[in-house]
């Protein structure tokens, strides 16, 4: 049980409002608030005024493991507390800035992931286009047909580019917690532990779904094949629909891995251990290079053979072949 809930709890035990405990600790009923909400934490000089008002110990209002109270008679009000200044390089971290950050997070991953769908959607109306002009279907020319669906390409990639950026803008006052080692407040562990657990299931719900739909994207190839042979014009749309299947799965994906990661972020578990950002730190020369080579033979392949049903095959591939890199190289250091 975190602060707030047993503040929550101590208060009401004691029949009071939030505007009685706040009289009774000279503060404004919105800090009270705030304090309850786990959007802050009150400093140590209050916490020791509150286990007094409530006869408890300050160590079961501050250790989340106590979940009973326990009376102060004849136990000291506090303890002594050290701080580990051992390494300069850990950045504190209060409970607003955590509550941001989630926040923003949150805010981001819907926004991130529709970035991430319109760019896998891209390619459709050019492929859709270019299968009715061939097969007569729509009476413009081959160029019409081409450029038509060049222009929604193009515009759709722009969008979703400028999405990346508004959203690498709005996060990057948070950046220094991916990549630095962090110490957080008293609360925050508690508070993201317990969002942690709140989301779980959605999580577990939407990377299902999103892998499932990856994973079946290709029926409708297989089922174009089985029941209309070799036709052009039912092969061309069942690459779109597994586009479809892929974009809405990559997005699903993306989603709430994105809040999931916020979660790791501030307990520094993961791929956000404090080993791992040593690592990442190393990393981060070779991921630009690597992804800069891969994105330039997607877009070099693509527009040359015009084959974007099948280019984007490219990004999952790239994907295993970079994780396999890092294994390599993280065993070559361990070997120096």
């Amino acid at each position: 049980m975190i602060f707030a809930d047993k503040l929550i709890e101590l208060r009401k035990k004691n029949g009071w409002s939030q505007e009685k405990l706040a009289e009774e600790l000279n503060v404004s009923r919105q800090t009270v608030s705030k304090w309850e909400g786990a959007q802050s934490v009150p400093d140590f000089n209050r916490v020791i005024q509150i286990s007094e008002l409530f006869g408890v110990t300050t160590d079961y209002l501050l250790k989340d493991s106590i979940e009973n109270s326990e009376n102060i008679e004849g136990k000291p009000v506090y303890e002594e507390i050290t701080l580990d200044n051992s390494n300069e390089n850990i950045h504190p971290v209060s409970m607003e800035e955590a509550n941001s950050f989630l926040q923003a997070r949150d805010n981001s991953s819907g926004k991130t992931a529709l970035g991430v769908m319109m760019c896998i959607l891209s390619p459709v109306i050019l492929i859709a286009t270019s299968g009715l002009q061939e097969n007569n279907l729509i009476k413009i020319s081959e160029n019409q047909a081409a450029g038509l669906g060049l222009i929604i390409l193009i515009l759709m990639i722009t969008g979703a580019v400028a999405i990346f950026i508004r959203q690498y803008l709005m996060l990057k006052p948070y950046e220094y917690l991916e990549h630095e080692n962090i110490e957080t407040a008293y609360g925050i562990n508690g508070m993201v532990k317990e969002r942690c657990e709140k989301y779980k299931p959605v999580y577990i719900r939407l990377l299902t779904i999103g892998i499932s739909l990856c994973v079946c994207s290709p029926i409708p190839i297989f089922i174009s094949l089985l029941f209309f042979g070799d036709s052009d014009l039912f092969s061309i749309f069942a690459v779109c629909i597994l586009l479809i299947f892929v974009a809405f799965g990559v997005m699903m994906i993306v989603k709430c891995s994105i809040i999931w990661g916020s979660f790791s972020i501030l307990l520094e578990t993961d791929d956000y251990s404090r080993k791992n950002k040593r690592e990442s730190k190393r990393n981060n020369n070779i991921a630009s290079i690597y992804w800069g080579i891969t994105t330039a033979l997607y877009l070099g392949y693509s527009f040359i053979t015009m084959r974007w049903g099948i280019s984007w095959v490219i990004w999952p591939v790239a994907g295993i072949l970079y994780g396999v890199l890092c294994a390599i190289l993280r065993m070559l250091r361990k070997e120096i």
